[in-house]
């Protein structure tokens, strides 16, 4: 069995790949995850033994990167707050319109947050969200059934200051 070249993985998902790291860490240290997560699979390109779903391959290593960034960040950094730590300050462009949408993923329970960013930036289904949180398929459901829940009435929630 024989791979595609690595370039055309890059070519063809770098992307996903970086729109997943800005989910999961904000668009302060997405490019660096990105950068790891690129750099950890052409390391490990060579021994895959299968061509089954490269994408979601790549975007569990893009989570895993991810999941160490934040490990790092507790260690490195005292946090009240674990939440924010998807939260950096950003001195670049102006807010987007879906910066407040962020602000209360990024305040989610951090597994609830994993999931819907897997979901729905990385595009993955239930299956493959679940082999990158390490659970199943049905807590992947779970998982993003409670955080959109919780997203709707915050969003709705007419005392809500944000």
């Amino acid at each position: 069995m024989s791979l595609p070249p690595f370039q055309h993985l890059v070519d063809e998902h770098w992307r996903d790949v970086a729109r997943l790291a800005q989910g999961l860490v904000g668009p302060v240290h997405a490019e660096d995850v990105a950068q790891q997560a690129w750099t950890q699979a052409l390391a490990a390109y060579p021994r895959l033994t299968h061509r089954r779903n490269l994408r979601s391959w790549l975007l569990t290593i893009t989570h895993r990167c991810a999941m160490d960034h934040h490990r790092g960040a507790r260690r490195s950094t005292p946090h009240d707050d674990p939440s924010t730590l998807a939260e950096a300050p950003s001195t670049g462009p102006p807010p987007e319109p879906d910066d407040d949408l962020w602000r209360r993923v990024a305040v989610l329970p951090p597994r609830q947050r994993d999931a819907v960013v897997l979901r729905f930036v990385g595009d993955l289904d239930h299956r493959a969200v679940a082999a990158a949180l390490g659970t199943t398929p049905g807590m992947s459901r779970r998982l993003v059934s409670d955080a959109l829940a919780t997203l709707r009435l915050d969003l709705t929630d007419p005392k809500d200051p944000r």
